[in-house]
């Protein structure tokens, strides 16, 4: 290129930016204009008590942007992207106020409701203009007089501490809820029952404390007695944008200890490798691809968190230790293929998992690599 031609090229660029830039701004504009609108219908939902979170709608409205996106030329996953993101803060708009399901409710009592976990719910009662209480270790003193006219009593306390903290209760009044969201439900749930002649039932929130709500998260119920009485707490809810999974309290937790324990396990034992062998974790991550960070970011992610936490869920039940000693054993056993130099073997039960997913595996192929693009795309994950 020419000295002559760089002044001609730059003025080009020059200009082709400036459009770009009127472009940006007039979608910044325009997401403020959609925030604006969404919020008035967040008001008008709280006041005639409607979910924020409508499945159905969002279905609709992706399908329908999706199908314009095509017609314009547009890569439809990239109209989706920005819709699902554009959703989330639209829903996080629209949660400044719910609606209250339970008007005649005297009060809730949050028990443990400064912990990370129990200040969520707290919030949302709040939020729905409820009469919230907390109960902590430090004024336990006042629990009797707290208690005395509660409604709604929550146990949000540590795992290792649930059944303690429910059989020191005082009495409740009969017509009391009494309910936990403990990540185990068995022994709290059959505690509770113990504690309490009313209306009982086991709550596991499926998202951590980081979570800003409750919209489209999992809740998982634990019927124990008095499913009528506590009917308003489960629509409340769901207004609140969970999505309910019933489920019997020993079903829960035997899927729980393959999916927290032998994960959290799993993750314990790559990190105690890993600081055993000292690599350089900058050089690790140097020679990671996208999906290799986010496995060493899972594995770092449970390091920078309470020990107490897992070491609770991994030790409160004695079972784990038989599902963990399986999968020590399946874990010897492929290492002896790999002494054995079976390679045969190894494909053979490689195939045979594969089959055991079924189509599920090539959507979560599909899924990683959309979550992988996102990841890369925003410079998560890499060295700082």
């Amino acid at each position: 290129m020419t000295d002559s031609q760089q002044p001609s090229l730059d003025a080009s660029l020059s200009a082709l930016r400036e459009q770009i830039d009127e472009v940006d701004s007039a979608l910044v504009d325009l997401l403020k204009r959609r925030t604006d609108i969404t919020t008035k219908v967040g008001q008008l939902k709280s006041k005639h008590a409607k979910p924020v979170y409508v499945p159905e709608r969002e279905r609709a409205l992706i399908q329908a942007r999706r199908e314009q996106a095509e017609q314009a030329g547009i890569n439809p996953d990239l109209i989706e992207d920005i819709l699902r993101r554009t959703f989330r803060e639209s829903y996080h708009s629209q949660h400044a106020e719910y609606a209250r399901v339970n008007p005649n409710l005297n009060r809730v009592v949050v028990v443990g409701g400064n912990g990370a976990l129990g200040k969520v719910f707290v919030n949302l009662f709040a939020q729905s203009s409820y009469d919230v209480s907390v109960l902590d270790k430090d004024d336990w003193d006042k629990a009797e007089s707290l208690l005395a006219d509660a409604e709604l009593v929550i146990i949000a306390v540590p795992i290792n501490k649930t059944e303690s903290v429910i059989d020191t209760l005082p009495k409740l009044p009969k017509n009391c809820i009494l309910a936990d969201i403990t990540s185990v439900k068995t022994k709290p749930l059959a505690a509770m029952l113990r504690k309490h002649s009313g209306p009982v039932v086991g709550l596991h929130p499926m998202f951590g404390p980081d979570a800003p709500g409750m919209i489209k998260q999992v809740v998982v119920v634990c019927h124990g007695r008095g499913q009528t009485q506590y009917a308003w707490f489960l629509e409340q809810m769901k207004l609140w944008g969970a999505s309910l999974h019933i489920s019997q309290a020993d079903t829960h937790d035997k899927a729980m200890s393959i999916i927290q324990v032998m994960r959290h396990f799993s993750s314990f034992v790559y990190g105690l490798h890993l600081c055993n062998e000292d690599p350089d974790i900058n050089e690790l991550m140097a020679f990671s691809s996208p999906i290799y960070r986010l496995e060493l970011a899972m594995v770092g992610r449970l390091f920078a968190q309470a020990p107490e936490l897992y070491a609770d869920i991994i030790f409160e039940n004695s079972e784990n230790v038989q599902l963990l000693e399986r999968f020590i054993e399946r874990y010897t056993d492929s290492t002896e293929l790999l002494k054995q130099s079976d390679k045969a073997k190894f494909i053979a039960q490689f195939k045979t998992v594969s089959e055991w997913f079924g189509d599920y595996a090539s959507q979560c192929l599909a899924d990683s690599k959309q979550m992988l693009l996102k990841a890369d795309d925003s410079h998560l994950l890499r060295k700082k």
